[in-house]
C-alpha cells in the first residue's frame, strides 16, 4: 500500500516540473527516450549506427539500445555525443571491443553532428542477472531506447525511485574517487583534463541526485534539474553541485575543480550516501 504523507511531509514539486516527475500513473519510473524523439539532424547518424552495428556483430547481437540526449531529443548539434549499449549473446571479447572501437571512430569522423561516440558492451546474462537487476537492468529498462533485437526490459521488474535503487546505482562512489585521483595525476594535456572534468562532474551530479531521489520522489536525467533537487535537501552543498552540472555541459580544463571533487565534496558525498542508503553490492 502506498504511504500517505501528511501535508507537511508530502514530496514537494520542482518549479516547472510536471506532476509525474518522470513516473507513470502507478509511481514507477517511466522509460525515457524514444526513436520518435530523435531530431532530424541526428536521424542519418542513427540509421548508419544501426546498419554498422548489424554488420559488425551479426548473429551475436541480442539487442542494441540508444541512451542519452539523442533518444531524449535534447542533443546539441556538434556538442553532444552518441551513446550505444550493445547486448551480446555471450561475454564480450577483446575482438568485440576492437570492433566497437572501429565503429566509434568511423561514426565520429563521418558525422559532424556529434562530438564523440561511446559504445558499451555487455552480455544478455549480465543484464538479467540478480546482481545487476537494480543497476544495469534498471538502466536498460528505464534509460535505454530499443534500436535492434529483443527488448530485455520485458524480463525485468518495474522500478520505483527508492533507497534500494539509489544504493545499487550509485552506492560505490568511494571506489570511483581513488580511480579519479589516479586519472587526474596522469592527465597530461588540457584536453585530457576537460574530458575528465566532464566525466567526473556528471557522475557527481547524478550521485548527488540519487542521494535525494527517494525524498524527491521521481527521476530526471537533466543534470540541472538533478542539481536543483539535491540543493533542496543539502543547501550547504547546492552551489557546488550546480557548478558541477554547469561544467558537465561546458567542460573546462580546471584541475582545481577536479581536486575539489576528489578531496572535498566527493568524500563527503560518499560518506553521506553510505549512511543514508548503504554501500552497493560488490561486483566481481
Amino acid at each position: 500500500m502506498a504511504t500517505r504523507h501528511p501535508p507537511d511531509q508530502a514530496p514537494d514539486r520542482a518549479p516547472g516540473r510536471a506532476p509525474d516527475r518522470g513516473l507513470d500513473s502507478q509511481g514507477y519510473i517511466a522509460r525515457e527516450g524514444a526513436l520518435g524523439l530523435i531530431q532530424d539532424d541526428f536521424r542519418p547518424l542513427v540509421a548508419a549506427a544501426r546498419d554498422r552495428v548489424l554488420d559488425a556483430f551479426g548473429s551475436r547481437l541480442t539487442a542494441a539500445y540508444l541512451y542519452g540526449s539523442v533518444p531524449r531529443g535534447t542533443a546539441r548539434a556538434g556538442r553532444s555525443d552518441l551513446d550505444l549499449l550493445l547486448v551480446l549473446s555471450a561475454r564480450p571479447t577483446e575482438a568485440d571491443r576492437g570492433g566497437a572501437d572501429v565503429l566509434e571512430a568511423g561514426l565520429d569522423k563521418e558525422f559532424a553532428q556529434i562530438d564523440g561516440v561511446g559504445i558499451l558492451l555487455v552480455d544478455r546474462a549480465q543484464v538479467l542477472s540478480e546482481l545487476e537487476t537494480y543497476d544495469l537492468g534498471w538502466f536498460v529498462a528505464c534509460l535505454c531506447t530499443p534500436l535492434l533485437g529483443e527488448d530485455l526490459a520485458e524480463f525485468l521488474p518495474r522500478y520505483r525511485p527508492d533507497s534500494l535503487l539509489a544504493r545499487e546505482t550509485n552506492g560505490d562512489l568511494e571506489l570511483h574517487l581513488a580511480r579519479w585521483r589516479g586519472q587526474l595525476a596522469a592527465a597530461g594535456t588540457d584536453a585530457d583534463v576537460r574530458v575528465l572534468v566532464r566525466r567526473v562532474s556528471r557522475h557527481l551530479v547524478r550521485t548527488a541526485f540519487t542521494l535525494v531521489m527517494p525524498r524527491w520522489n521521481g527521476w530526471t536525467s537533466d543534470l540541472g534539474e538533478m542539481a536543483e533537487a539535491f540543493a533542496r535537501y543539502y543547501p550547504e552543498w547546492g552551489e557546488r553541485i550546480r557548478g558541477a552540472a554547469a561544467v558537465a555541459y561546458e567542460p573546462v580544463a580546471d584541475r582545481g575543480a577536479l581536486a575539489s571533487y576528489t578531496e572535498e565534496i566527493g568524500p563527503w558525498l560518499a560518506a553521506e550516501y553510505a549512511a543514508v542508503h548503504g554501500v552497493k553490492a560488490p561486483r566481481p
